[in-house]
């Protein structure tokens, strides 16, 4: 029997982070206002953008969501209506000298 319970829990996981990643939200089905407002409403969000691409978009204001080397930068993203203008982390172009 607890082989047979191992499966099953097992089964049971790989079904439920399938299912997360099929929830992924995907600006291609939406506006970009949705876009905007989804990443808006909860801070940041995980989006699909492409058949294999996905990231993290943030909102300007909480910027604190990025690591401490990173900084809020201008993205665009795929949406139903065109190109959509969001925010991401991203690695600094130019580190000051000390």
């Amino acid at each position: 029997m607890p082989i047979r319970r191992i499966a099953l829990t097992s089964a049971a996981v790989t079904f439920a982070f399938t299912a997360l990643a099929q929830a992924r939200p995907d600006t291609r089905t939406m506006t970009c206002q949705q876009t905007q407002a989804l990443i808006q409403s909860h801070g940041s969000a995980v989006l699909t953008t492409g058949p294999n691409t996905y990231a993290l978009y943030i909102s300007r204001q909480y910027s604190n969501a990025c690591d401490w080397s990173e900084i809020p930068a201008v993205a665009f993203v795929p949406t139903r209506d065109g190109q959509c203008l969001v925010h991401r982390c991203r690695e600094p172009l130019f580190t000051p000298r000390s």
